[in-house]
């Protein structure tokens, strides 16, 4: 299952992982972030031991989405080293995704 990522577990979770992490920014009320929700979760159990897969609710943690200008949901970023890497904003198939978190391992 992916990680809950909130303002107050980010620091040590992301930024402080030696592991690449995907997290995907989303919202209860947003219907592409349920779309792509499903693929998020097969990918914490395929990535499991290689990569941290997280999710961040906007509305519970503006903080974090504030600090990496998140304006539209879903947006996936993929931060290697504490450093933002790559993003993928909207929902996109799941080769999007794996291909973006691949090339980070």
């Amino acid at each position: 299952m992916a990680i809950e990522i909130t303002d107050a577990n980010f620091e040590e979770l992301v930024v402080n992982s030696d592991k690449p992490v995907m997290i995907d920014f989303w919202a209860i009320w947003c219907g592409p972030c349920r779309m792509i929700a499903p693929i998020v979760e097969e990918m914490s159990q395929e990535y499991e031991g290689k990569a941290v897969i997280g999710k961040v609710d906007v509305d519970s943690n503006p903080n974090v989405a504030m600090k990496y200008g998140i304006r539209n949901i879903p947006t996936v970023l993929f931060v290697k080293n504490g450093e933002v890497a790559d993003k993928q904003v909207g929902a996109a198939p799941k080769q999007a995704f794996t291909s973006k978190l691949d090339a980070l391992l």
